[in-house]
């Protein structure tokens, strides 16, 4: 068959489209993704203070969440500013290394997520249906080990799919229309066999979502049934309060993330693509510190302590 000119040239940099089908409403679009990431960069920023700084928060529950503020500014930060530049800028490229970099961060971070609520899910089921044991299982170190084993191992096998991203030839059309290099755009521009790249993608991410997932249902079936066996009204309220703000943040992040890939991948339906991954890449990271704020007296009490002692020239 006969190939273009253009075909064989081999691809340096990329050119984001991001939301250039609907231009008029750049400078709105701007703004409001601007508000939304200085909320989500100051609102996990606030979280991970008033945890480090007052003692009653020095729990494995708070332990986790810090883990989570920490990971969702970073994943925003991985993401957003980028972004921003794109909306405005004429020239909206990016280079090939610096597009890998962002999928390797982005799926990185998105998968621990995926690891850090399954182990926060695992922290709520022995505090409700083991609190004998809580103490001694959900110690300090043993805390450690379970965050640091979710980082390290979502960023090691994330290494694998984006060493066999780079070991691709992209060719011909340098155009991604996203507002961040994602797997499935990457994939379509190369002009190599992919199908070993996808198949490793495919089940490194089913690892990193459905297996947590499937955990996390676990957990919650226990937490659910031991909720329904306490006798009274006023104990079952308190309990399921310990673990609401949880379920929340997990029915947000996997309702949208299935939400995002469950939409057909026709050209007609890719605004409404990057609609749905903005809810998981912004929405979620901007929800989660009201989610785990709002119902929380123990973060409520840290907030008032810390106002409370405020300089006087500032009352």
């Amino acid at each position: 068959m006969m190939r273009l000119p253009w075909e064989n040239q081999t691809v340096v940099e990329f050119v984001l489209k991001g939301f250039s089908s609907i231009q008029e409403l750049n400078i709105f679009l701007f703004m409001m993704f601007l508000v939304f990431y200085i909320l989500i960069v100051s609102g996990n920023i606030l979280i991970v203070l008033l945890v480090s700084f007052h003692h009653h928060l020095h729990t494995p529950m708070y332990f986790f969440l810090v883990n989570l503020s920490f990971l969702e500014i970073w994943y925003t930060s991985n993401i957003v500013p980028k972004m921003l530049k794109i909306i405005l800028a004429k020239q909206k490229t990016i280079s090939v290394s610096g597009c890998l970099a962002q999928f390797y961060f982005f799926g990185s971070l998105a998968a621990t997520e995926c690891l850090l609520l399954a182990v926060m899910s695992y922290d709520r089921y022995l505090a409700i249906c083991q609190p004998l044991h809580y103490p001694i299982v959900m110690s300090f170190p043993f805390c450690i080990r379970l965050a640091a084993s979710s980082w390290l191992c979502c960023f090691l096998l994330t290494a694998v799919t984006t060493v066999l991203l780079s070991r691709l030839t992209f060719c011909g059309s340098n155009e991604i229309d996203h507002f961040f290099c994602d797997f499935t755009p990457l994939v379509h521009l190369s002009c190599m066999d992919t199908s070993l790249t996808e198949t490793v993608a495919y089940a490194t991410s089913s690892a990193v979502t459905l297996v947590p997932f499937l955990l996390i249902t676990a957990s919650y079936s226990s937490i659910l049934t031991a909720i329904l066996r306490i006798p009274s009204g006023t104990g079952r309220q308190k309990a399921f309060s310990t673990c609401s703000s949880h379920l929340t943040a997990v029915a947000v992040f996997y309702g949208t993330l299935i939400a995002t890939y469950l939409v057909p991948s026709a050209n007609s339906s890719q605004l409404l693509r990057k609609g749905f991954s903005l809810l998981y890449t912004i929405l979620t990271p901007m929800f989660n510190p009201l989610i785990y704020s709002l119902r929380n007296r123990d973060i409520h009490e840290a907030l008032r302590k810390c106002w409370s002692k405020k300089p006087r020239f500032l009352a």
